[in-house]
Parts: structure tokens; C-alpha cells; sequence
């Protein structure tokens, strides 16, 4: 039998823990570490990190070891288990096991049909919530051997949700770049030296030529060019002809 972990160890453990969570939720890695790290803080024979799709109401396992059952039943069944309304209630913290009432548990295929068989005797099931409020997954931990009291792991469990729920919920994507707002009277947000470069490139001059009618050097010129095709997203000299030629720029002799 492993000895029995001190609370200094189970708080360093929980540091690890947090550690791979950020880790997790800045994409640098999975959450299996973070299932590894937390055997360290409570020992247990299957666990795992689900996310919650609201558009399909089912739960994904990012992270586990439990059986393919006991898999199918956490993410296609559990959000209709009697027992999950106590579990979704952000108020409380995890629900260990051996805390749920008897006649709960009778009721609960979860317990009865899944975590019976394999012999479950203790564990916790942690309902994870985004900053924001939104339920975003579920940690689940299950033992087959009864964890004594008082236990200072089920404290820390409680203080690891709030970078678990990090971990788990979806990262959303960076919003775009907004395209610079043009200026009033200028097509594209050009300047007005970008304007008049853009008229000439419809008479098919070349840089030089441009340069010696501007009284500028070729390389300006080319500079100008490269900011044209940059503020109007266009793929080179052609198109930003094309492109003038639409917007009625003509060169102004």
C-alpha cells in the first residue's frame, strides 16, 4: 500500500497540476499531463477531462483511461443522470461518491450500470465552469479504494476547477484584423501619392518611368507600389491597374 501522501505534498502536486492545465490551455500541450500530474495529488484507478458541446449535448473525452463503456456513458448519457443536476449546480464544489445519498445512487444508471462493476468505491465527479458562467466539461476520478477523512485532496480538487475548466473549454480563435478605415476621399485609404503611383501603373509605365514623371526615385516608387498592393490586398502591378481602372483613376496630364 502506497503511503499516505502529506498535505505539503498533495499542495505540490497541485502546482504540477496547474502548471500542465495553462500548459493545456495555451495549446503547448494535450491533457494527459494533466491527468498525470493529477495522480500525484490523489491516487485513483480511472479518470478524465470531458468538454461540453451545447450544440450536440453530449460530453468529448480529451483525456481518460476509463473503459470504452464507462467512456460512451460519461459522454453520451451522464448529462441525463439523476445525479448530474446536483453535479451542474456551480454553487457546490466536486461530488465525492462516498457524499451521495443512498437513494441517489440507486437511481443512477451511472453508479449502478457503469461504476459498480468495476468495483468504484470513492471518487469525485467536478462540473467545470468558465469564467464567463458557461459549463464547459467535467472531471471525473474514480477509485476502487475508499479515501480516508479528513482529506486534503478533496480541498485542493476544488481550488484546481477554475484552471481545469481553462484547460478544457474551447479556445477561440483570434478575431481578424480590421482592414484600416479608408480616408474620406481616398479609394483603398491611399495617400495621395499612393493615388496618383496608382494611375500611372495604368498606362504600363515602369518604375522608372513613373519615377522620372513624379520627380521621385524608382525605388520610392516601388515602395509606393508595395503599399498599394498591400492596402487593397491585391496580388500585384496588373490587378492594381485593373483595380483603377474600376474606380475611374486616370492619369491627369
Amino acid at each position: 500500500m502506497a503511503a499516505r501522501r502529506s498535505t505539503a505534498d498533495i499542495l505540490d502536486a497541485a502546482v504540477h497540476v496547474r502548471e500542465a492545465a495553462r500548459s493545456a490551455a495555451a495549446g503547448a500541450s494535450g491533457l494527459a499531463p494533466v491527468l498525470t500530474a493529477l495522480s500525484e495529488v490523489m491516487e485513483y484507478d480511472h479518470a478524465s477531462l470531458t468538454r461540453w458541446d451545447p450544440l450536440h449535448r453530449r460530453h468529448t473525452t480529451l483525456a481518460g483511461s476509463y473503459p470504452d463503456d464507462a467512456t460512451a456513458y460519461i459522454e453520451n448519457r451522464l448529462h441525463r443522470d439523476p445525479v448530474f443536476p446536483v453535479l451542474r449546480s456551480p454553487e457546490r464544489g466536486g461530488l465525492w461518491l462516498r457524499d451521495v445519498p443512498g437513494q441517489l445512487l440507486a437511481a443512477s444508471p451511472g453508479f449502478q450500470d457503469v461504476l459498480s462493476p468495476l468495483g468504484i468505491e470513492d471518487g469525485v465527479a467536478q462540473c467545470l465552469f468558465a469564467a464567463d458562467g458557461r459549463y464547459v466539461g467535467m472531471l471525473n476520478v474514480s477509485t476502487r479504494r475508499p479515501r480516508r477523512a479528513p482529506d486534503p485532496a478533496r480541498a485542493v480538487v476544488t481550488l484546481l476547477t477554475e484552471s481545469l475548466a481553462a484547460a478544457v473549454a474551447p479556445r477561440a480563435d483570434p478575431p481578424p484584423p480590421k482592414a484600416p478605415a479608408a480616408a474620406p476621399g481616398r479609394p483603398g485609404g491611399l495617400s495621395p501619392r499612393e493615388l496618383q503611383v496608382l494611375a500611372e501603373l495604368t498606362t504600363g509605365r515602369t518604375n522608372r518611368e513613373i519615377a522620372e514623371r513624379l520627380y521621385v526615385t524608382p525605388r520610392t516608387v516601388g515602395t509606393h507600389i508595395e503599399h498599394i498592393l498591400a492596402k487593397l490586398d491585391l496580388p500585384n502591378r496588373a490587378a492594381a491597374a485593373a483595380r483603377a481602372v474600376a474606380w475611374g483613376i486616370e492619369v491627369s496630364d
